[in-house]
C-alpha cells in the first residue's frame, strides 16, 4: 500500500498545480512597472535610430523601473503574475538591446562629427594661410 499520509502540500505548489489546471492566476497582483518596462523596452529599440540619444534615455529609464521591480519580485516571488513576470523579462531584453544599440549608435555619431570637424577645421586653417 501506498503511503496516503505525505504532510501538508506547500500552498505556492498548490497554487502554481490550480493555476496551471485552470489556467488563472486568482489573487495574484501585476507586477508593478511590468508593462511600463515593456513599452518603454521596445520604444527604445525603435528611438535608437534617432541619434541614439531617446532610446539611451528610454532603454536607462527602462533598466531602472525593471530593476526596481525585480527587487520586489524577489521579496515577494508568490504574489505576483507569471504575465507580468515574463512582461518584465522581455522588457528588460528588449532595454538591454535598445539601449546597447543607441549607445554605439551615439559614440559613432559623435566620432563622425569629431573627424567631420577636424576635416573642415583643418580645411578652414588652409584657406586663412592661402590669404
Amino acid at each position: 500500500m501506498e503511503n496516503q499520509n505525505q504532510g501538508t502540500p506547500n500552498p505556492q505548489q498548490v497554487n502554481q498545480q490550480f493555476n496551471q489546471h485552470f489556467g488563472q492566476s486568482f489573487g495574484q497582483q501585476q507586477l508593478p512597472n511590468s508593462t511600463a518596462v515593456l513599452v518603454l523596452g521596445i520604444v527604445s529599440i525603435v528611438g535608437c535610430f534617432c541619434y541614439g540619444l531617446i532610446g539611451l534615455i528610454l532603454g536607462i529609464i527602462a533598466l531602472v523601473l525593471a530593476s526596481k521591480a525585480n527587487t520586489m519580485l524577489e521579496q515577494n516571488p508568490g504574489i505576483y503574475s507569471e504575465a507580468s513576470v515574463k512582461n518584465l523579462k522581455a522588457g528588460k531584453i528588449c532595454a538591454i538591446i535598445g539601449t546597447s544599440i543607441s549607445a554605439v549608435y551615439f559614440v559613432v555619431l559623435i566620432i563622425y562629427f569629431m573627424v567631420f570637424g577636424a576635416a573642415i577645421f583643418s580645411m578652414w586653417g588652409n584657406l586663412m594661410n592661402q590669404y
